[in-house]
């Protein structure tokens, strides 16, 4: 687990950079900041259940957040046939941003909760 924290780590630092030039960089540079903490803490053996508990409720909601919303991913879906998310972001597309967005918290879910698992297995013995 500490090789697969220390890059998941990495890769979060650089999500947090790739944010500069994002519509809301005030937002997303935190929340992978955050992640990267987490996975370095994670890879140390210092492991919190109240960080990384923390951080997948957030992901949680805010993931329903951006899948119901009204430019969000089941819009992105249902009314604009899942387009192309790798083409550039236009304000007059922000479903594509939203969608993009889940993404990310999808990556940070499956960053963290191996983690919770192997925390809860190596408790159990």
């Amino acid at each position: 687990m500490k090789t697969f924290n220390y890059i998941f780590g990495a890769i979060f630092i650089l999500f947090a950079l790739l944010q500069i030039n994002d519509p809301d960089p005030y937002l997303w540079i935190p929340i992978y900041g955050y992640a990267s903490l987490i996975c370095f803490l994670n890879a140390r053996n210092k492991y919190d259940g109240f960080a990384n508990y923390a951080l997948i409720l957030f992901c949680i909601l805010y993931g329903v957040k951006l899948l119901l919303s009204k430019d969000g991913v089941v819009s992105w879906y249902n009314q604009h046939d899942a387009e192309n998310l790798v083409q550039s972001m236009k304000a007059t597309k922000p479903w594509i941003e939203n969608t993009r967005e889940f993404g990310g918290l999808l990556i940070i879910l499956l960053s963290v909760i191996p983690n919770i698992i192997s925390q809860q297995k190596s408790r159990s013995k």
